[in-house]
């Protein structure tokens, strides 16, 4: 079974762009840096010309460019890979049990860091080996177009740029459509297509579901720390000013001279002109174009009745982006204690009444763990779960709840669930829970592949998890002692967004001049 093999006769695949070759390691065929498409700059992907000989396909693939730099930092949390970069960006890695003819599921990750950074390779917790072996599974990960490469709109300038504000959403539609066509050759079932993403990959997801041109290529999807409000909204505004001002910017003749200038310095003037027009309110482009191909975020437009069949699994993390930061308080403090802590942090007002449906919400918890409860992500997941268990009997909801043995105990934060969700534990130091860890990622991970099997997270080794309903969100929280709840942090979730707005805008202040971790 962990016998490496790489020769002419091991792990190749026909496709309908030609023969590809990878190589067997630890029981399964992995390919990587599958190209599933090709693009100019800014125009909608094509397929790669056929060809004849076999592709080797036993390296990565270029990631798509940043607009800036990475710094490695805060690899305790995220343990991240950088990667070579390039616009020839659209291509996909594949771990499979076999080239066999079987009919496996499939699961198809897209990655996180909004629409403008990332990749599908950046978290080593991303691997998908381990998926494909324990969950009998295919597995894929997908880089496309981001930022200013994915999602600028130039629709004012010619019918060749119709959709270039989605031009990423595009590439990943396009990877869709690859997957459909030539998954069977990996023994992979195009007709069981998983999609799941986290963060900005949650956000893809419901972008889908708002892509008339996906119907049908995928039949499930999993969204993690993916619903996150104004943070990710459309843009609903013409590029035709920025694209103009842009290219006045760069000293280019004309907006075509967009498609050749070098990357480095149409990322330049891209993001000194974001910033310029953020300022003013107007068009900054990186994140989904609302249009004919893609109708709008659902908080705003509603739900396509055409998805309406598609199970979800939704959920999010305690902590999210709070739990970033270390915690500058004393966990330990008695509720009395940490009630008076917390009135004088949040302001007074209300604190009673925020505190005691915290500990009604999370009995188990610290009183001071209620100042890192994310209501950024959750008071918008409450809303969209509401909204889409009102079209269907298969939404399904969860809440990320373990603490991580980082500073003594420190609560989970954005990206925490990853290595779980992939059974990649193994992967990440943060994960490791004595008595804890092991039982836990067995508890999630065989939720998301009986979801991936058959529409359904329910497995024998967690409680009953029943769909949620637009009057009872039954969540799962995922712990050392996972069990399901109803409604159970509705009422505080909207009494916490109150009363942390104000203290968080006095931290954001005070972590100005810090780096941001990586996510």
């Amino acid at each position: 079974m962990s016998s490496f093999r790489y020769d002419p006769a091991t792990a190749i695949a026909e496709t309908d762009r030609g023969p590809v070759r990878g190589y067997a390691w630890h029981g399964l065929h992995v390919f990587k840096g599958i190209p599933y498409a090709a693009a100019r700059r800014f125009r909608a992907p094509e397929p790669v010309k056929k060809r004849e000989e076999v592709l080797d396909c036993t390296s990565f693939g270029f990631v798509c460019p940043l607009l800036s730099q990475d710094r490695p930092q805060g690899e305790i949390y995220v343990p991240h890979r950088f990667w070579p970069a390039d616009e020839d960006c659209l291509n996909l890695n594949i771990w499979t049990p076999g080239n066999d003819g079987k009919r496996r599921p499939v699961l198809v990750w897209l990655h996180g860091g909004g629409y403008s950074a990332g990749s599908a390779i950046e978290h080593i917790a991303y691997e998908g080996e381990n998926m494909a072996l324990y969950g009998d599974c295919v597995a894929v990960s997908v880089n496309h177009r981001l930022n200013v490469l994915g999602y600028l709109d130039l629709s004012a300038f010619g019918s060749e740029y119709e959709n270039s504000g989605n031009a990423g959403g595009d590439d990943i539609i396009a990877a869709l459509k690859w997957i459909k066509t030539n998954i069977a050759a990996f023994g992979g079932d195009p007709d069981n297509v998983t999609v799941f993403g986290q963060s900005g990959g949650g956000g893809k997801v419901t972008t889908l579901l708002q892509s008339p041109a996906a119907d049908g290529l995928w039949h499930r999807g999993i969204n993690m720390s993916g619903v996150l409000g104004g943070l990710m909204a459309d843009e609903t505004q013409s590029g035709e000013g920025f694209v103009l001002d842009l290219t006045r910017r760069l000293g280019l003749p004309g907006v075509r001279g967009l498609e050749t200038v070098p990357y480095p310095l149409l990322a330049k003037g891209y993001t000194e002109l974001s910033r310029e027009y953020a300022a003013a309110g107007g068009y900054t482009g990186g994140r989904p174009h609302r249009n004919r191909f893609y109708l709008g975020d659902p908080a705003l437009v509603g739900f396509r009745k055409e998805t309406a069949h598609i199970p979800l699994i939704v959920g999010s993390v305690f902590g999210e982006f709070s739990s970033f930061r270390p915690f500058p308080f004393d966990r330990s403090l008695t509720d009395a204690a940490a009630r008076e802590t917390i009135g004088k942090l949040l302001g007074g007002e209300g604190t009673d009444e925020v505190c005691a449906l915290f500990r009604e919400a999370y009995p188990e918890r610290p009183m001071m763990d209620l100042l890192n409860l994310d209501t950024v992500f959750r008071g918008p997941e409450i809303a969209y779960i509401r909204s889409r268990s009102a079209l269907n009997k298969c939404t399904w909801s969860y809440m990320f709840n373990q603490d991580m043995p980082v500073d003594g105990g420190r609560t989970p934060w954005h990206c925490a669930d990853i290595p779980f969700v992939f059974r990649n534990t193994s992967f990440t130091p943060y994960t490791q829970i004595d008595g804890v860890t092991e039982k836990l990622e067995s508890r999630i991970f065989e939720s998301v592949m009986a979801f991936a099997r058959a529409g359904d997270p329910n497995h024998a080794g967690i409680p009953q998890w029943s769909a949620s309903s637009p009057e009872e969100e039954v969540t799962m929280i995922f712990d050392a002692d996972t069990r399901a709840k109803v409604n159970y942090d509705h009422a505080l979730i909207a009494s916490a967004a109150r009363l942390q707005a104000a203290y968080y805008r006095k931290m954001s202040e005070k972590e100005k001049a810090r780096d941001n971790i990586q996510h």
